[in-house]
């Protein structure tokens, strides 16, 4: 009775999205670009989402790893100011992985020189859809007309794609995006149901509360707001994932603070694992490079070392204890808290030491502390953090 139950809600909640699932779980039409591949990796068009009555086109880079078998795979979504990005998916080929990003923006990347692999020139085209990024300007067009829309719709097609290459394992495929393509995962991984793992980097939800855009907002009126918030925020959709999801973040990141994103991923129905970095850096690079992703995505598909995993966290006293599962002790603990109060992104982190147990690690609060979590590092210097206590 109770699978019962959960299959008519979910066919209730495909029904009520602004997408035809059905249609994207499709593998697109491709259209091959030999004169933009990049080394090792090839250029295509896919056929994207209508727009304005036209049909439209996605780029994309993809690579596979040299050799035969079935690979594993992963599907890259980039952020603000970004493109698809080459050298992403070459990043995962040498990890043994396929992979495809694309272009969510309408546009299709020049050849990169070796000092703008990240930030290539870049041009639209003649098959693009809405530009972005969140197309606040159109917020009372229908759905279908914005970015949103066509960029979500873009990274399913993507997956469709990717899973139907004979070289891929279409069971042990993950999704990443940085800034707004982590804001494009979390509803992702919401919406389409077909992928193993999901890992955001930044991007969240809540962005109507505390975020980049709250001047947009503001702008757009209460009605237009409230209209763009129901459609395309992440918390309308993060309550359907049921993944396992790594959240990676920093503690000052300009766009997506620490408190919407913390209501984002408690949101969520699967297991969680927390990345959070002292003043991390907000880029592309720094979003796509962090070897947490790269080491979640092997214990995920590829039955890599299981990563540190904090089981409980509690506070009192003065003192704050989280538990841990793991096959060796952390390397490294310790306490990050600020004494300050306000903007997220204005605070003063400090770190101090945290005392290793087994099976535990805890440290003293310091007095005056309005938010503290604790970060453990595993040999190799990967971190997993609990979630921070205080606002």
């Amino acid at each position: 009775m109770l699978s019962l139950v959960l299959f008519l809600a979910a066919q209730t909640f495909a029904a009520n999205l602004p997408w035809n699932i059905e249609a994207l779980y499709r593998a697109p039409r491709v259209h091959e670009m030999a004169a933009q591949d990049e080394p090792g990796v090839k250029a295509l068009f896919y056929e994207g989402a209508p727009y304005q009555g036209k049909p439209t086109r996605v780029f994309a880079y993809y690579g596979a790893p040299a050799g035969g078998g079935k690979f594993p795979a992963m599907v890259l979504i980039h952020g603000g100011g970004g493109t698809a990005f080459a050298e992403w998916v070459r990043l995962w080929n040498k990890r043994g992985y396929a992979a495809i990003a694309m272009d969510t923006v309408g546009t299709a990347p020049k050849k990169a020189s070796p000092d703008k692999l990240w930030n290539p020139d870049r041009a639209r085209h003649e098959f693009s859809g809405p530009a972005g990024w969140g197309g606040f300007d159109k917020s009372a067009d229908p759905p279908e007309e914005q970015w949103s829309y066509h960029a979500v719709a873009a990274a399913i097609l993507g997956h469709s794609l990717i899973r139907s290459f004979p070289e891929v394992d279409a069971r042990r495929i993950g999704v990443t995006g940085v800034s707004w393509g982590g804001y494009l995962t979390s509803i992702v991984s919401g919406v389409d149901h077909r992928f193993r793992f999901a890992a955001p980097v930044y991007g969240c939800g809540f962005l109507g509360e505390d975020s980049e855009w709250l001047g947009q907002f503001a702008k757009m009126g209460p009605q237009q707001a409230e209209r763009w918030l129901g459609l395309w925020d992440p918390s309308k959709y993060l309550p359907e994932a049921r993944l396992p999801m790594l959240w990676v973040n920093g503690t000052n990141d300009f766009a997506y603070p620490l408190g919407s994103w913390q209501k984002s991923y408690r949101l969520t129905r699967g297991p969680r694992t927390l990345a959070v970095r002292v003043r991390m850096r907000h880029s592309h690079p720094d979003g796509a490079l962090p070897e947490e992703i790269l080491a979640y995505a092997d214990a995920m598909v590829r039955k890599g070392a299981k990563p540190l995993r904090i089981t409980a966290l509690s506070s009192a006293a003065g003192r704050v204890t989280a538990r841990y599962r793991a096959k060796q002790a952390p390397a490294k603990a310790e306490l990050n808290y600020t004494k300050d109060s306000g903007k997220w992104q204005q605070r003063r982190w400090e770190s101090i030491p945290a005392g290793i147990n087994r099976g535990s690690v805890e440290a003293a609060v310091p007095e005056g502390a309005t938010v503290y979590y604790l970060n453990l590092f595993d040999a190799g210097g990967r971190v997993v953090s609990s979630e921070h206590i205080g606002q």
